[in-house]
C-alpha cells in the first residue's frame, strides 16, 4: 500500500510489551516513523501540552488504552477534550481494550474525539481500517 506517512503516532498504554508489539506493528506497515510512547494518561497529557519551538507535538493518530493504573483512558479523555484545539491530536483518537464488554464501547461513543474501538492487540486489519477510514488522504 502506498502512502503519504503519517506525522506522528502516539500509544497510550501502562503495557510495556502492548507497546512495543503495537509500536513494531505500525513501523511494518510504514504508516509513520515516529512514534511516541506514554505510560500514563498524565503522562500524555504533558506530552501533548508540550512545545517545542511553540508547537504543540499534535499527534495524527493516538492510541488509548482504557485500563490504566492512576488516569484510565476515560479520565484521559475527559481532560483531552478540555484540552485547546492545538493542544489536541491532529485527527484521531482510537480506544485499544482488552475489553470485550459491549459497555465500554457504547461509553467510547459519547466521547466527540474517539474514532473507533478495537480490542487488543492491534493487527494489520485494524490499522488498515482506520486509515482507509480516517486518512484516505494519505493513501495513493
Amino acid at each position: 500500500m502506498n502512502m503519504k506517512k503519517l506525522k506522528n503516532v502516539l500509544l497510550i498504554d501502562d503495557s510495556e510489551s502492548d507497546n512495543f508489539y503495537h509500536a513494531r506493528k505500525i513501523k511494518q506497515l510504514g504508516i509513520t516513523d515516529n512514534i511516541h510512547i506514554c505510560f500514563s494518561g498524565e503522562e500524555a497529557l504533558e506530552y501533548l501540552k508540550s512545545e517545542l519551538d511553540g508547537v504543540h507535538p499534535q499527534p495524527t493518530l493516538i492510541f488509548l488504552d482504557i485500563n490504566m493504573p492512576g488516569m484510565n483512558g476515560w479520565e484521559f479523555l475527559e481532560a483531552y477534550e478540555q484540552l485547546e484545539v492545538s493542544q489536541k491530536g491532529e485527527v484521531i483518537l482510537t480506544m485499544l481494550s482488552n475489553s470485550i464488554d459491549e459497555r465500554d464501547r457504547i461509553r467510547a461513543q459519547e466521547f466527540r474525539s474517539v474514532h473507533g474501538f478495537y480490542s487488543k492487540p492491534l493487527n494489520e486489519k485494524y490499522l488498515n481500517n482506520i486509515l482507509e477510514t480516517h486518512f484516505k488522504a494519505y493513501l495513493s
